[in-house]
Parts: structure tokens; C-alpha cells; sequence
């Protein structure tokens, strides 16, 4: 009766499971006799095995089968899968790895979710348990990798972010340009999903790892490189595009006054944060870290929990304009705290000054100053804001 009501739930809501497989012949029979007891609106994308997988698969012909001639990657494999479902009329998608360490009767816990979500742009990911007995060390580490880049990536906290057992919203998904094929993908698609606005969560699944059978095609290091590649370029991404445009949004749909007291000046942080905010600008600009002032505060920012809003327009204090000035004043702390004299009247400094020869002293100069700045303007700022917040508050109430 209950398969039957699930069965149902998954004709209605337009979902099919998904199986990308490669050399699982193993496990492969029994994940795909696992889902049929629940579903059989079945995918399988065989991704160019060479084992005995087409063998395994010969038998199961009333469910949808892609066959590459090659193997070409998880990515690949799921990218197909995902054009193929859509040709079939579904809407949604749940992926289960064929390696044996999911369990097909999670699936309903995704289907009722999604039946109980009031937002259809949703994509669940089945959150593991990477404390319990039999979890690989380097499984364990390279979740909470991947968790900590994905929530600098989207501002979005997960606990699991590799696990393959997942339901993805296909409207969404076909509009969304993706350029990896392998591991990778995983990645791709979940960071680009949340930027389209897609409701991204977890939810809770078994996991088995069972040494005896499992077979992880992961390559520690061509697998991870490649990670770290895409990492590093959906960060340049996010910080010279995804910030800006989400920044732009705001401001467009708020107008200038709402958007410089709740935004700018946010209204929602209490005086001490936007203080720290103003003091991590202050610093990071007068720092330095010439050609990576943006990069740093808005990093800095995220990590922090500080408005990023203030902290990267006060950094901005470097502006070229600035530029002479902050170089003049930085060389003369470090003179001073170097108790030195290199002699530099200020428009020699200014025309003529070669910062690699007295670089001891502009560093040491430079974070002087930049502490220094830092301090006074976080304070005045704090001082600011407790004002202006209390006021802020009488007109409200008055």
C-alpha cells in the first residue's frame, strides 16, 4: 500500500531516478532491483563500461537505458541522463550512485519533500553520515572541502555536498550552461543552481561503505585538481559577477534610500558589526595587497560574517586618486617606527620613489597605518552607528 502511494506520488510530481553506472557490476542488480520495488520511471546511463554492466542491464527492458560507447565521465553521464528525462516529460530527477552505498529506500523521503515544498525550484541532496563506522578519512575530508567552498561560493550552508543521491528541478537546470563532464559536475550544478535562485538543502540518507564491494572511481589527483580548478574560477565568478549583479538587483527593487539603510548601512546588523565592517575595509585597502583589495575584504567579509557591503566600500579609501598619499604616509610610519631617515622630500615620493628599495619600510609603514586608520575609523563609525541606530529607533517609534 505504501509503495503503491509512493508510486503514485511519483507519476504525479513527474520524477524519474536516475542511475549513471560505470564498472558497478558489483552492486549494479541490486540498486536497480532496489528502485523498481519503488519506481519503475527508471533511467540507467551506462557510461562506456567494461565490465559485465551491458550484460546485467540486457535484461531490464522496460526501463530507459542510455549506452556510451565510451567511458566520458559522471558529469557526462548525468548531463545525458538529465536531456534524456527531459525528452520523456519529466520534471525532476533523483540521482542514485550504482555503487551500492545508497539505499533506494530513501527515495520517498525526497519525493515527500518535494510534494511538501512550496517552492518547485528545490534541489535536495542526501545528507550522509561521515561520523559513523567505516567512513573513509579522505571521504570524510574531502565533504567538508567541498562543503566550505560551496558556502563561499553561494552564502549557503550544507552539511553534505558530494553525495550523489539527489533531486534536481529540470526547468531549471536546462536553462543553466555547464561546461564539466566529470566528477566535478556535481559541483558545478549545485553552485550554479543556487546562483538561478534555486532552493538548495539537505536531507538526511543511510549510507553504506562497504570496502568489499564498492568501487570508487575517484582519481585523488586528477579529480581533485580539476575541483579545485572549477573552485577557483566560480569564486572570480562569484566576486566580479554574481556579488555585483546580486548588489545591482537589490538596489534596482529597493531604490536608493532603502537599499543605502538596509544594505548599505544595514540596518539589521547592530553598530559593533557594522564597525568591524568599516575597520576590515579600512585595513584591507590601506594594506599592501595591491590588485587583490576586492578579492580579500569580500573573502574576509563572507568568512566573518561582516557586511559586505560597508567593508567593500570603505576599502575603496585606495582608490588611484588616494594612491600617492597612502604610499607617502605609509613610507613615513615606517621611517618613523624603523626610527630611519631615508631622506625623500614628499614630491620626490610622490614622482620619483622606488618602493622596492625601502620595501622593509613601506610594509612595515603600510600595516602600521593601516591598523592605525582601521582603528580610529571603526571606532568613529561605532560611535556613528549607536547614534544614528538609537534615533533611527525614536523616529520609528515616534
Amino acid at each position: 500500500m505504501q509503495n503503491t502511494l509512493i508510486q503514485q506520488k511519483i507519476i504525479d510530481l513527474k520524477v524519474c531516478v536516475l542511475i549513471p553506472t560505470y564498472n558497478n557490476e558489483r552492486t549494479l542488480k541490486r540498486v536497480l532491483d532496489g528502485v523498481l520495488e519503488i519506481t519503475n520511471q527508471v533511467i540507467v546511463v551506462n557510461d562506456g563500461a567494461t565490465d559485465s554492466t551491458a550484460q546485467i542491464l540486457q535484461p531490464y527492458q522496460n526501463i530507459t537505458q542510455v549506452h556510451f560507447s565510451e567511458n566520458q565521465g559522471k558529469g557526462k553521464a548525468l548531463r545525458e541522463g538529465f536531456k534524456k528525462a527531459q525528452k520523456l516529460g519529466y520534471e525532476y530527477v533523483i540521482t542514485i550512485d550504482s555503487d551500492g552505498q545508497h539505499f533506494p529506500s530513501d527515495i520517498p523521503n525526497f519525493v515527500n519533500a518535494l510534494e511538501t515544498s512550496e517552492d518547485e525550484a528545490l534541489l535536495l541532496i542526501g545528507s550522509r553520515n561521515m561520523k559513523q563506522e567505516g567512513v573513509p578519512s579522505k571521504s570524510s575530508f574531502g565533504n567538508k572541502f567541498s562543503n566550505f567552498w560551496f558556502w563561499f561560493e553561494t552564502g549557503i550552508k550544507l552539511d553534505d555536498t558530494q553525495s550523489g543521491f539527489r533531486l534536481y528541478p529540470l526547468k531549471v537546470l536546462k536553462n543553466i550552461t555547464f561546461y564539466t563532464s566529470k566528477f566535478e559536475f556535481e559541483i558545478e550544478v549545485i553552485v550554479k543552481s543556487a546562483w538561478r535562485g534555486v532552493t538548495v538543502k539537505n536531507i538526511p540518507i543511510q549510507v553504506l561503505y562497504d570496502e568489499k564491494e564498492r568501487v570508487s572511481h575517484f582519481r585523488p589527483f586528477k579529480d581533485f585538481t580539476r575541483i579545485s580548478i572549477l573552485n577557483t574560477w566560480l569564486v572570480i565568478v562569484m566576486l566580479f559577477y554574481i556579488k555585483p549583479r546580486d548588489l545591482y538587483r537589490k538596489f534596482k527593487r529597493k531604490g536608493v534610500k532603502r537599499f543605502f539603510f538596509e544594505d548599505f548601512l544595514g540596518s539589521g546588523d547592530s553598530a559593533r558589526k557594522k564597525a568591524l565592517s568599516i575597520a576590515l575595509g579600512v585595513f584591507i585597502g590601506l594594506s599592501p595587497f595591491w590588485g587583490f583589495h576586492t578579492v580579500i575584504v569580500i573573502f574576509l567579509a563572507i568568512f566573518l560574517r561582516l557586511n559586505k557591503a560597508i567593508a567593500f566600500a570603505f576599502s575603496n579609501v585606495s582608490l588611484p586618486p588616494f594612491i600617492p598619499f597612502i604610499l607617502y604616509a605609509s613610507f613615513e610610519f615606517g621611517q618613523y617606527i624603523l626610527n630611519v631617515d631615508y631622506g625623500y622630500s614628499k614630491q620626490e615620493l610622490v614622482d620619483n620613489f622606488d618602493v622596492l628599495n625601502h620595501l622593509k619600510a613601506y610594509i612595515i609603514g603600510s600595516f602600521s597605518l593601516a591598523v592605525v586608520c582601521a582603528t580610529v575609523l571603526g571606532l568613529c563609525g561605532y560611535i556613528f552607528f549607536l547614534i544614528f541606530d538609537r534615533k533611527h529607533v525614536v523616529l520609528k517609534n515616534g
